[in-house]
């Protein structure tokens, strides 16, 4: 048995302005999906220009950041929106939906796939592969913040999380890391480093990481204001996911049944 380390949320002080680690992570985050999207695009320099490239990632960080924020509050706390409708701007208290800022970003390389006049799901396809390296960056920031944390269990690896209570409980946000983030970064990675059919990357994407936290939240405790949704066991996180993993197989279905579909990129 594990005790959570306690990590200090702020990395650094200066003066009135203070740095903490889940901002540091999103900087990561997006950082890294830059130099990872100008590796790629090194590999088909005809295909996107480096400030392309950049704008790419601002416009889907900011999407990410948008839609993260009303995901939040619309799927994990409408009540509270309800009775201080305010509290949506407060980003600073906390709170970030994955589906929902992977809808944001859905709509803002909408925008910027349409101002290029590049195909959506030619944009979608080539952008992908880098998401899981973002996903873990930040699940590592929930872990560092205490959130997030897993069910009790009697497992050697289980984590006491003292602000909690004083029980074992899965690190679930290690899981996230390794399955969303490691996991599906290999598999897409090496899916999208050959020609594939248009749509056929974004499927796999969508299927893996639908499938991976279906699973893993059965590890994770279920949000405090919500609980389970039906069956005693169907978490909101499972039910935002499935429709994912079934878009995924629609998506991969499509593309491999498309005789003129050309490759994504």
């Amino acid at each position: 048995m594990f005790t959570f380390p306690q990590f200090n949320p702020v990395v650094i002080s200066l003066g009135p302005l203070s740095i903490h680690w889940y901002g540091v992570m999103y900087i990561i985050a997006f950082g890294g999906a830059w130099v990872l999207a100008s590796y790629r695009r090194n590999m088909k320099p005809n295909q996107w220009s480096t400030d392309q490239i950049s704008d790419l990632i601002f416009y889907g960080a900011i999407g990410a950041v948008v839609g993260g924020r009303l995901g939040s509050v619309f799927f994990y706390n409408f009540d509270r929106f309800l009775e201080d409708p305010l509290w949506v701007f407060r980003v600073w208290e906390g709170g970030m939906s994955f589906h929902g800022g992977l809808l944001g970003v859905g709509v803002a390389l909408y925008f910027y796939s349409k101002s290029l006049r590049k195909g959506f799901w030619e944009t979608i396809d080539f952008i992908v592969p880098f998401v899981p390296f973002g996903l873990g960056a930040g699940r590592i920031g929930n872990f560092i913040g205490g959130e997030l944390w897993g069910r009790p269990t009697d497992v050697p690896w289980g984590m006491v999380f003292p602000h909690v209570d004083q029980l074992p409980r899965h690190p679930s946000q290690l899981y996230e890391v390794a399955l969303e983030g490691v996991a599906l970064f290999i598999l897409l990675w090496w899916f999208s480093s050959n020609p594939r059919p248009r749509l056929a990357v974004s499927g796999v994407f969508a299927l893996g990481y639908g499938s991976f936290r279906f699973f893993i939240e059965f590890f994770r405790e279920p949000d405090q204001q919500i609980g389970f949704i039906a069956f005693e066991w169907l978490t909101m996180g499972q039910l935002l996911s499935v429709p994912m993993a079934a878009g995924g197989i629609l998506l991969l279905f499509l593309s491999y049944n498309k005789q003129k579909n050309p490759p994504a990129f």
